[in-house]
């Protein structure tokens, strides 16, 4: 796959460990998103889906799914760091859901660099360990994950 004419996203080489990038991007989360994706996903959790028995546990509302949320953290970093210019998304380390996100919440995210090196099979290519955060409106750290992707070389 070559990588995609005036692409936006960042170059391997552009990747440095330490860079942070702060999405301009935030997110109000709705109850038709939390629906949406429990209906696409075939998820039937009623701390999702019933307000009535999500009031009576601990949090005393629906949750939003915590996959949206995931989805959501990697989607918004798109632009900033991967669009064009990404081979493949290897897989995820970690992921970790500190705070529950209710329906709502606004969000803003950040990507960091933890790891960056050259492919060893791939010379035009480098792999690339971005760990995305993002936080809600109380500036609670909602979800945490590391993503890793293989990165084109620029050309």
């Amino acid at each position: 796959m070559e990588p995609v004419d005036g692409a936006a996203g960042r170059w391997f080489e552009e990747l440095p460990v330490g860079l942070v990038v702060r999405h301009a991007l935030t997110r109000t989360v709705t109850e038709a998103d939390n629906l949406m994706f429990c209906a696409l996903t075939h998820n039937p959790q009623p701390l999702h889906l019933d307000a009535t028995f999500a009031a009576d546990t601990e949090f005393g509302e629906r949750l939003v799914n915590s996959l949206f949320t995931l989805g959501l953290v990697v989607g918004v970093s798109v632009g900033d760091t991967t669009l064009g210019t990404t081979v493949a998304n290897l897989g995820f380390d970690e992921s970790a859901f500190p705070a529950p996100v209710f329906i709502g919440d606004t969000l803003r995210f950040e990507t960091e660099v933890v790891a960056a090196r050259a492919s060893g099979s791939r010379p035009d290519a480098g792999i690339v360990t971005f760990e995305h955060r993002a936080h809600n409106q109380r500036d609670e750290l909602v979800c945490r994950t590391r993503r890793n992707a293989l990165m084109h070389r620029r050309p």
